[in-house]
């Protein structure tokens, strides 16, 4: 959705009328692209807000539900991450998404390599009504936050070694595939599939690829008959409330412009982000008997994720819609799906971030409103039962190209240096072992 946006930017825009004149009528001039400021003052603000999301939002989150024993790797992961993906994007990445050299063959599924270390950008290099330089940092901090929120999975049990060299071929050989297909002009994008901030690219791929780890480390030491509850549950309400915030400029600053979409989309994601944790909430309250505060800030990631792919298509009242159902399905998938089948995501990265993305990415095509934005027709709004089957196919190209692509990455991770820490220092701690400190030393 991006790309297209930044097509329509990029157009020669109408001038305006003309002088009238004794020998000609009324005249229309075409002006090339120009900066806008208060579209690029926005675009750096949505770009502070989401690498926020990551450091400090994602490492407090999940830093405060793992054990004490491994609170500095786990925000260890998340810092780690920011400063390798930052790199790798800067170098390879971002060219590897979003440009292409007109092969249709390849670019039906990756980008090119023009732009290896961001050389053809220029200071005055325009991307639709912002610099080049900004959007790149933009779609930067998307690379950053997807990757780190695998490790909700992985959590207490991975080499921190492992966990880098996973982040960067993640990137490489599953990321930028899956931007470029749905952002980039790729075959998801001519399909016409609809995310607008990245229910697909970022969570049901995220979510995909925890799924594939946790299932491929096995079970932490003691899982299922030792107390692994959260050792300090405010951090993690921290974490998610700056999520909440840094969310906004996920979804808000994915219309690229200061304007009219940009607002809808901030409306939506507030109200769809408070239903859900509403929903959840009280799902937990009446089957548990007791509304927890790591229910209703799972819930409220809950909605924040389902809504991501709708965001900037759907009006308050589908919002609404998508952040109730956001809560009660991630809710029975997190809880009841996952202790019903026995796997060990420690943090339900699959859970929240892989069901609420997919369920984002399908609910989008049922709520997308063609009066928000005419790129989206949705089934029930507008009678378009056709963008169905186009958001099924989104949701299973990704799930199968990022399963396939994290198990490959994975398999050769482990026969090279190996993926799970040794039971003695999974049970002593990765804190002291990997990094030599730890929290209250």
């Amino acid at each position: 959705m991006r790309i297209e946006i930044l097509k329509k930017a990029g157009l020669a825009t109408l001038a305006g009328l003309g002088a009238l004149t004794l020998t000609a009528g009324t005249a229309f001039a075409a002006d090339a692209p120009t900066l806008n400021s208060g579209d690029t003052a926005w675009m750096i603000t949505s770009s502070a807000l989401v690498l926020m999301m990551t450091i400090p939002g994602l490492g407090l989150f999940y830093g405060g539900m793992v054990r004490k024993k491994n609170v500095l790797a786990t925000l260890a992961q998340s810092f780690g991450a920011t400063a390798l993906i930052t790199v790798l994007w800067m170098v390879l990445g971002y060219s590897l998404a979003f440009k292409t050299n007109g092969d249709a063959t390849i670019n039906k599924f990756v980008g090119d390599f023009s732009f290896l270390f961001l050389k053809p950008m220029t200071v005055s290099t325009l991307s639709g009504t912002i610099p080049e330089s900004v959007f790149m940092f933009f779609q930067m901090t998307f690379a950053i936050i997807t990757p780190a929120l695998i490790a909700g999975a992985l959590a207490d049990r991975m080499k921190f070694s492992a966990f880098l060299w996973f982040m960067g071929l993640w990137l490489i050989f599953v990321y930028c595939p899956i931007a470029h297909m749905v952002w980039g002009g790729g075959i998801l994008f001519t399909m016409g599939a609809l995310d607008y901030a990245g229910g697909s690219v970022v969570h049901l791929n995220a979510g995909t690829a925890a799924l594939v780890t946790c299932l491929m480390l096995g079970k932490r030491i003691g899982y299922g008959s030792e107390n692994m509850s959260p050792h300090n549950l405010v951090l993690s309400v921290i974490g998610a409330s700056l999520l909440w915030v840094g969310w906004f400029g996920f979804n808000a600053g994915s219309a690229l412009t200061a304007g009219f979409n940009a607002g809808m989309a901030a409306a939506a994601t507030q109200i769809a982000t408070a239903a859900a944790a509403l929903a959840w909430m009280f799902a937990e309250w009446i089957i548990a008997k007791k509304p927890s505060v790591l229910g209703m800030i799972s819930g409220a990631v809950a909605g924040l994720v389902a809504i991501t792919p709708a965001s900037g298509f759907v009006d308050p009242v589908g919002a609404l819609i998508i952040g109730i159902a956001a809560g009660v399905v991630c809710y029975v998938s997190a809880v009841w799906v996952k202790k019903a089948l026995g796997y060990d995501d420690s943090l339900d990265a699959w859970g929240v971030h892989g069901v609420g993305g997919a369920l984002g990415a399908l609910l989008t095509g049922v709520f997308a409103n063609s009066a928000i934005n005419s790129a989206g027709k949705g089934w029930l709004i507008d009678g378009n039962f056709a963008q169905m089957p186009i958001q099924l196919a989104d949701i299973g190209i990704t799930f199968v190209w990022c399963a396939v692509g994290t198990f490959i990455i994975l398999k050769v991770i482990d026969m090279i240096i190996g993926l799970r820490v040794s039971p003695e220092v999974e049970v002593e701690g990765l804190d002291i072992n990997l990094h030599g400190e730890t929290v209250h030393d």
